[in-house]
């Protein structure tokens, strides 16, 4: 059986010191991948119709849609050329029919040899870069050995053997294998299943492979429970007597099933553009159309009532637990529990503009800073008091999981009823469910739809609003 005994002495910034530099380089590799794509047909559409901007600039928004639509975002470490052939070819025969259809729309005069052409180089030169790209980053990532993803497995049996191989025997799909787990005796084994956690957090383990048939119903909730409040990836290997009622999430490697856990959504790099984009443009419009002209009232009615900064900072843990400041309208008079004590209703220590700002969420606004230069989200799980994060991150089951998205300045869970002061656990557990559904269903739609709801609880006021 697992054991927990030691589940509270983790420290958050031991289990999250990645290399930031290679997070950053694998993060930038899909952008580069759709820019050049972009450039070749660009440059395609340009040669063969050169008679009409408009026709260059409508093919290339064709591209750009399927591209969204059509996205390389399935292609994995282990995706074979076949597979990348396959989703290139799929894309250019959509894009030969909407130009076909574009043309006949209107009226153009079809050059069949310059379509076919067209068609072939497109075809031609899209296989060529991205499959010369993507051998060559696998022979990158095996020279330069220093971006692996740390992977374990769990269980011991023909279908993990299997497993181990594949790891072993392809480094170029850029897996580090460090070993495995079983209960059985096997002279080769990192240890006994009680040996697990610990070790998966002294080295950093980032994707654990678990062989279902060999855990109890009670040891892979365990696990699954360890996974989600450490921010590891579990993938299971799967026994075909059981039936999953999670959403699961199937891959092959090689000929050997994997099935994991459903992707957050946020994981998915086109989400993250169109996300990003939206808390870029709409911080923007807040800045310059209010905050460039509102800050010198606001500030000057701060220092005419009580002495102290304009703006107030704390820290607070973001994405993956990393600490950032978070910044706010001082609306309080300078205290040494600011950071430890959360306010309370009639709290001596709110000034009389306090009240105001606060009641009305025009303290929060300096946050929009924090959106526009990346350490925050217009909606997000909100970020808690340092005190609060330490006492309720080994209370509450999935705490650490709104930990995988960035925070926001407002979130479901406030929209919902869950702001201000929190009274009790019960408060701290219904705040973070709202915050979890939120991470693993995330649309644009639902943020639209927050910050909707956020404007008229702001409008009607609230009554935990202090």
């Amino acid at each position: 059986m697992f054991h927990f005994h030691y589940f509270c002495e983790i420290k958050p910034h031991d289990k999250f010191n990645y290399n930031m530099k290679n997070r950053v380089y694998t993060q930038l590799i899909k952008p580069i991948l759709y820019i050049v794509d972009l450039l070749i047909i660009s440059f395609l559409t340009t040669f063969f119709f050169t008679d009409d901007i408009l026709k260059v600039i409508t093919l290339n928004f064709f591209w750009i849609i399927l591209s969204f639509v059509f996205s390389f975002e399935d292609i994995y470490r282990t995706t074979k050329i076949v597979r990348v052939v396959s989703l290139i070819l799929k894309r250019v025969f959509i894009f030969i029919l909407l130009v076909f259809f574009y043309f006949y729309l209107i009226n153009y005069k079809i050059q069949h040899l310059n379509i076919f052409l067209f068609s072939l180089l497109t075809v031609i030169l899209l296989n060529i870069w991205r499959i010369t790209i993507n051998i060559l980053m696998r022979k990158y990532r095996a020279f330069k050995g220093d971006n692996y993803v740390n992977v374990i497995i769990i269980g011991m049996n023909e279908s993990t053997r299997r497993l181990e191989s594949f790891f072993q025997n392809n480094i170029e799909h850029d897996y580090k294998y460090l070993g495995f787990f079983t209960n059985k005796e096997e002279t080769q084994k990192l240890g006994d299943f009680d040996k697990l956690f610990n070790f998966i957090i002294q080295n950093n383990i980032d994707e654990i492979y678990c062989s279902v048939k060999e855990l109890s119903n009670s040891q892979m909730s365990q696990l699954i429970y360890f996974a989600d409040n450490n921010l590891k990836t579990l993938k299971f290997i799967p026994d075909n007597k059981y039936v999953f009622s999670k959403k699961l999430k199937f891959e092959n490697y090689d000929l050997i099933p994997i099935l994991s856990l459903s992707n957050v959504p946020l994981k998915g790099h086109i989400n993250r553009v169109v996300k990003r984009a939206f808390d870029i443009m709409f911080s923007l419009i807040i800045i310059i159309g209010f905050l460039s002209w509102f800050i010198p009232i606001i500030a000057l009615l701060i220092k005419l009532e009580s002495k102290g900064p304009i703006f107030f900072k704390q820290m607070r843990h973001g994405t993956d637990f990393n600490l950032f400041a978070c910044y706010k309208f001082r609306s309080m008079k300078a205290n040494k529990e600011s950071d430890k004590v959360q306010a309370t209703k009639n709290d001596t220590r709110v000034t009389r503009i306090g009240k105001f700002i606060r009641k009305t969420s025009i303290d929060e606004l300096p946050q929009f800073y924090n959106v526009l230069f990346g350490s925050m989200s217009v909606v997000g799980p909100r970020p808690l008091l340092l005190s609060h994060t330490n006492d309720y991150k080994n209370k509450i089951n999935k705490f650490m999981v709104r930990h995988t998205v960035k925070p926001g300045i407002t979130g479901l869970a406030q929209v919902s009823g869950y702001r201000g002061n929190i009274e009790k656990e019960l408060d701290m557990q219904n705040r973070v469910k709202y915050d979890i559904f939120y991470v693993e269903n995330w649309s644009i739609f639902l943020d639209f739809k927050i910050i909707i709801k956020t404007i008229l609880n702001i409008i009607k006021g609230e009554e935990k609003a202090y």
